[in-house]
């Protein structure tokens, strides 16, 4: 299905696709570009690679890259780096990078270039779970792709003056979020991976995050967010929060994509991070709209983990693919779960 730039764009303008030529002036503003890309048959998966480009930390920003090769095992990059120019040979915003990670924009709303060119802790799912990846056992991995976007925008906007007239709970929800924007969309691609010393060309699909935004995470519950998009282009995607202690309604949005059109939908039975497991957890979830209750069944895939001790309690966090089944079509998505080991507990029962 063929979309017109104005379709794709879903309201938003070329500017939203470029980068802050320079330094923002407020040291909480973040820049943030992320893909998550799967081969399209389940040979490997990058289940987030991303960088996020804080005010205060402009010319070192944080870079992570999570790369899931098939059989558990599991390579993950995360540091900071130097940065490129921001500006392309036509002198645009169109470059945003952090080390050996490079994000480009060709063609607004249309096609895009992400290459990585670096080593990765080498090791496995459940040496993440039990926390102990050796991070001195380095593999080298590059990769290339280009990526063509096949679905229309899927838009937050939260901005400031929006946020100023919300009830408190309301815009704690939107805190979360961030406050400015955020754009999501799926793609298909082609690339090249080059691992183990083999260099080998691939079909991907994916989705394509960006966004500009305050967010400070004081206000964050955990969450769950899925998406993914099949073979005759129809797609969907969301992002949930937990219930709030006060009974406001929690954050959630998202939509289905379906015959060339945008249906705004809400998760139902979600599937939130009940237990810890490498691969093979039961993510199928239930979306409300337009179109009734449309069910799409997943399993996890290429998982990683990054379990964190906080001061209370213990911060899970499960980054992975998914290989969902949607009217008789299958499509590797993404995935991504957080929360407490408290929080876990009480949903599994």
């Amino acid at each position: 299905m063929n979309l017109t730039i104005e379709q794709i764009a879903n309201g938003l303008t070329t500017e939203h696709e470029m980068f802050f030529p320079e330094q923002p002036e407020n040291p909480e503003m973040r820049e943030s570009t992320s893909i998550w890309l799967f081969e399209e048959n389940g040979e490997f998966g990058f289940p987030r690679i991303g960088i996020e480009g804080e005010a205060h930390s402009w010319d070192n920003r944080y870079y992570s890259a999570n790369f899931g090769l098939g059989e558990g095992r599991v390579l993950r990059d995360g540091n900071r780096g130097g940065v490129p120019s921001p500006f392309d040979a036509q002198g645009r915003a169109a470059v945003f990078g952090a080390g050996p990670l490079r994000f480009q924009c060709l063609e607004p709303f249309k096609r895009w270039r992400v290459s990585y060119d670096g080593t990765a802790a080498d090791g496995t799912a459940d040496q993440q779970i039990a926390g102990t990846v050796d991070e001195s056992k380095r593999t080298a991995l590059k990769f290339d792709a280009e990526l063509t976007m096949v679905t229309p925008c899927w838009v937050q906007d939260n901005s400031a003056e929006k946020v100023a007239k919300m009830s408190k709970a309301a815009a704690e929800e939107a805190t979360s979020m961030g406050i400015g924007w955020r754009l999501e969309h799926m793609f298909r691609g082609e690339g090249t991976l080059t691992v183990d010393g083999k260099t080998r060309d691939f079909k991907a699909v994916g989705s394509r995050i960006k966004r500009q935004s305050i967010r400070p995470l004081n206000f964050f519950r955990g969450h769950c967010w899925q998406s993914a998009v099949f073979p005759d282009g129809s797609a969907f995607g969301y992002i949930a929060y937990p219930s709030t202690s006060d009974g406001t309604p929690p954050y959630n949005d998202g939509y289905i994509f379906k015959d060339g059109k945008m249906y705004p939908a809400k998760a139902i039975n979600k599937p939130w991070l009940t237990k810890i497991v490498a691969d093979g957890d039961d993510v199928s979830v239930e979306l409300e709209s337009e179109l009734g209750i449309t069910r799409i069944s997943g399993t996890t895939a290429f998982s990683s983990f990054h379990i964190m001790d906080t001061e209370n309690s213990r911060f899970n966090l499960n980054q992975s693919g998914a290989c969902y089944s949607w009217d008789g079509q299958t499509a590797y998505g993404m995935i991504e779960r957080s929360a407490t080991d408290e929080q876990m507990a009480s949903w599994s029962k």
